[in-house]
Protein backbone atom coordinates (compact mmCIF):
# COMPACT_ATOMS: atom_id res chain seq x y z
CA UNK A 1 0.00 0.00 0.00
CA UNK A 2 1.10 3.49 -0.75
CA UNK A 3 1.83 6.26 1.25
CA UNK A 4 -0.19 9.40 0.54
CA UNK A 5 1.59 12.51 0.58
CA UNK A 6 -0.48 14.18 2.44
CA UNK A 7 -0.72 11.54 5.38
CA UNK A 8 2.96 11.49 5.87
CA UNK A 9 3.20 15.32 6.19
CA UNK A 10 0.43 15.59 8.73
CA UNK A 11 1.86 12.64 10.79
CA UNK A 12 5.08 14.75 10.58
CA UNK A 13 2.74 18.32 11.56
CA UNK A 14 1.70 16.06 14.29
CA UNK A 15 4.92 14.55 15.60
CA UNK A 16 6.43 17.76 15.71
CA UNK A 17 3.51 19.18 18.09
CA UNK A 18 4.40 16.45 20.46
CA UNK A 19 7.60 16.97 20.46
CA UNK A 20 7.22 20.69 20.86
CA UNK A 21 4.88 20.20 23.72
CA UNK A 22 6.78 17.69 25.46
CA UNK A 23 10.03 20.34 25.39
CA UNK A 24 7.13 22.86 26.80
CA UNK A 25 6.48 20.80 29.28
CA UNK A 26 9.56 20.21 30.52
CA UNK A 27 10.33 23.80 30.68
CA UNK A 28 7.16 24.79 32.59
CA UNK A 29 8.98 22.79 35.31
CA UNK A 30 11.54 24.87 35.87
CA UNK A 31 12.65 28.39 37.01
CA UNK A 32 13.30 31.36 34.81
CA UNK A 33 16.35 31.53 36.07
CA UNK A 34 17.65 27.88 34.99
CA UNK A 35 16.89 28.66 31.81
CA UNK A 36 20.23 30.28 31.37
CA UNK A 37 22.21 27.36 33.19
CA UNK A 38 25.24 25.91 31.91
CA UNK A 39 27.14 22.89 33.25
CA UNK A 40 30.09 23.98 31.86
CA UNK A 41 31.57 25.85 29.21
CA UNK A 42 31.19 22.75 26.73
CA UNK A 43 27.60 22.64 26.87
CA UNK A 44 24.80 25.01 26.35
CA UNK A 45 21.60 25.98 28.53
CA UNK A 46 18.20 25.81 27.53
CA UNK A 47 17.61 29.16 26.24
CA UNK A 48 20.84 28.62 23.99
CA UNK A 49 19.37 25.53 22.58
CA UNK A 50 16.16 26.78 21.72
CA UNK A 51 18.05 30.08 20.59
CA UNK A 52 19.71 27.40 17.92
CA UNK A 53 16.55 25.47 17.20
CA UNK A 54 14.83 28.96 16.53
CA UNK A 55 17.77 30.09 14.10
CA UNK A 56 17.98 26.72 12.30
CA UNK A 57 14.20 26.86 11.72
CA UNK A 58 13.74 30.33 10.43
CA UNK A 59 16.56 29.79 7.99
CA UNK A 60 15.78 26.76 6.49
CA UNK A 61 11.45 27.34 6.44
CA UNK A 62 11.91 30.56 5.24
CA UNK A 63 11.36 30.79 1.44
CA UNK A 64 11.81 26.93 1.79
CA UNK A 65 10.89 25.81 -1.77
CA UNK A 66 12.88 28.71 -2.85
CA UNK A 67 16.10 29.72 -1.36
CA UNK A 68 19.03 27.26 0.35
CA UNK A 69 18.38 26.39 3.80
CA UNK A 70 21.19 28.11 4.72
CA UNK A 71 20.48 31.84 4.77
CA UNK A 72 22.68 34.49 4.07
CA UNK A 73 21.40 36.28 7.20
CA UNK A 74 21.71 33.74 9.64
CA UNK A 75 24.64 33.92 12.20
CA UNK A 76 25.19 29.74 13.68
CA UNK A 77 27.72 30.86 15.69
CA UNK A 78 25.98 33.97 17.10
CA UNK A 79 22.95 31.21 18.17
CA UNK A 80 25.12 29.95 20.67
CA UNK A 81 26.16 33.35 22.30
CA UNK A 82 24.11 34.02 25.61
CA UNK A 83 22.39 37.33 24.42
CA UNK A 84 18.95 36.69 25.64
CA UNK A 85 18.00 37.45 29.69
CA UNK A 86 13.88 36.45 29.88
CA UNK A 87 11.81 33.48 29.74
CA UNK A 88 9.21 35.77 27.55
CA UNK A 89 12.12 36.40 25.22
CA UNK A 90 13.43 33.15 24.77
CA UNK A 91 9.53 31.41 24.78
CA UNK A 92 9.04 34.44 21.82
CA UNK A 93 11.71 32.89 19.84
CA UNK A 94 10.83 29.44 20.19
CA UNK A 95 7.46 30.09 19.27
CA UNK A 96 8.92 32.29 16.18
CA UNK A 97 10.97 29.46 14.90
CA UNK A 98 8.29 26.54 15.27
CA UNK A 99 5.65 28.99 13.65
CA UNK A 100 7.41 29.13 10.35
CA UNK A 101 8.48 25.84 10.02
CA UNK A 102 4.61 24.20 11.34
CA UNK A 103 3.07 27.03 9.06
CA UNK A 104 5.33 26.07 5.97
CA UNK A 105 5.09 22.28 6.59
CA UNK A 106 1.30 22.61 6.48
CA UNK A 107 1.69 24.74 3.16
CA UNK A 108 3.20 21.58 1.21
CA UNK A 109 1.42 19.72 -1.56
CA UNK A 110 1.85 16.05 -2.45
CA UNK A 111 3.84 17.91 -5.88
CA UNK A 112 6.36 19.46 -3.60
CA UNK A 113 7.24 16.36 -1.89
CA UNK A 114 9.54 14.72 -4.47
CA UNK A 115 10.83 18.62 -5.29
CA UNK A 116 14.25 19.44 -4.82
CA UNK A 117 15.65 21.71 -2.08
CA UNK A 118 18.86 23.08 -1.18
CA UNK A 119 20.85 23.19 2.18
CA UNK A 120 24.23 24.57 1.99
CA UNK A 121 23.87 23.90 -1.95
CA UNK A 122 23.63 20.47 -1.13
CA UNK A 123 20.28 19.14 -3.08
CA UNK A 124 17.85 16.86 -1.01
CA UNK A 125 14.47 16.60 -1.80
CA UNK A 126 11.81 18.03 0.24
CA UNK A 127 11.00 14.51 1.88
CA UNK A 128 14.85 14.04 2.84
CA UNK A 129 15.04 18.06 4.44
CA UNK A 130 12.03 17.11 6.32
CA UNK A 131 13.44 14.24 7.60
CA UNK A 132 16.89 15.45 8.38
CA UNK A 133 14.58 17.95 10.69
CA UNK A 134 12.27 15.05 12.30
CA UNK A 135 15.99 13.54 13.30
CA UNK A 136 17.41 17.13 14.51
CA UNK A 137 14.59 18.62 16.13
CA UNK A 138 13.76 15.91 18.55
CA UNK A 139 17.16 15.64 19.05
CA UNK A 140 17.55 19.09 20.76
CA UNK A 141 14.06 18.38 22.62
CA UNK A 142 15.91 15.71 24.15
CA UNK A 143 18.44 17.55 25.47
CA UNK A 144 16.19 20.45 26.16
CA UNK A 145 14.57 17.73 28.86
CA UNK A 146 17.29 15.86 29.70
CA UNK A 147 18.95 19.62 31.62
CA UNK A 148 15.10 20.32 32.52
CA UNK A 149 15.43 17.35 34.57
CA UNK A 150 18.43 17.77 36.14
CA UNK A 151 18.18 21.18 37.06
CA UNK A 152 14.91 20.30 38.66
CA UNK A 153 15.56 20.86 42.61
CA UNK A 154 12.68 18.90 43.28
CA UNK A 155 10.07 16.17 42.09
CA UNK A 156 10.15 16.00 38.35
CA UNK A 157 6.84 14.96 36.85
CA UNK A 158 7.83 11.92 34.44
CA UNK A 159 6.61 13.04 30.44
CA UNK A 160 6.69 9.64 29.18
CA UNK A 161 5.94 6.57 31.99
CA UNK A 162 7.12 7.10 35.03
CA UNK A 163 9.30 5.22 36.77
CA UNK A 164 8.35 1.79 37.76
CA UNK A 165 5.01 1.83 35.67
CA UNK A 166 5.62 0.15 32.85
CA UNK A 167 3.72 -2.91 33.70
CA UNK A 168 0.78 -0.60 34.82
CA UNK A 169 0.90 1.02 31.75
CA UNK A 170 1.71 -1.86 29.62
CA UNK A 171 -1.61 -3.53 31.53
CA UNK A 172 -3.81 -0.56 30.79
CA UNK A 173 -2.32 -0.39 26.87
CA UNK A 174 -3.57 -4.24 26.66
CA UNK A 175 -6.61 -4.27 28.07
CA UNK A 176 -7.96 -1.78 25.37
CA UNK A 177 -9.21 -2.80 21.79
CA UNK A 178 -6.53 -2.78 18.99
CA UNK A 179 -6.45 0.10 17.17
CA UNK A 180 -4.07 2.92 15.22
CA UNK A 181 -3.29 5.63 16.83
CA UNK A 182 -4.44 9.22 15.69
CA UNK A 183 -4.55 12.14 17.81
CA UNK A 184 -7.89 13.31 18.19
CA UNK A 185 -8.46 17.29 17.63
CA UNK A 186 -8.83 17.57 21.59
CA UNK A 187 -5.50 16.06 21.82
CA UNK A 188 -3.91 18.05 19.22
CA UNK A 189 -5.11 21.14 21.02
CA UNK A 190 -3.39 20.00 23.86
CA UNK A 191 -0.15 19.76 21.83
CA UNK A 192 -0.33 23.75 20.72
Amino acid sequence: MAIDPKNYTESVYKQMLYYKALAEKAMEQISEEQLFVSYNDNSNSIALIIKHLAGNMLSRWTDFLTSDGEKEWRNRDAEFENDINSKEAVMALWNKGWNVFLDTLKSLKPDDLSKIVYIRNQGHTVVDAINRQLAHYPYHVGQIVFCAKLLKETEWNSLSIPKNRSKDYNAEKFSEEKRIKHFTDDELKNLK
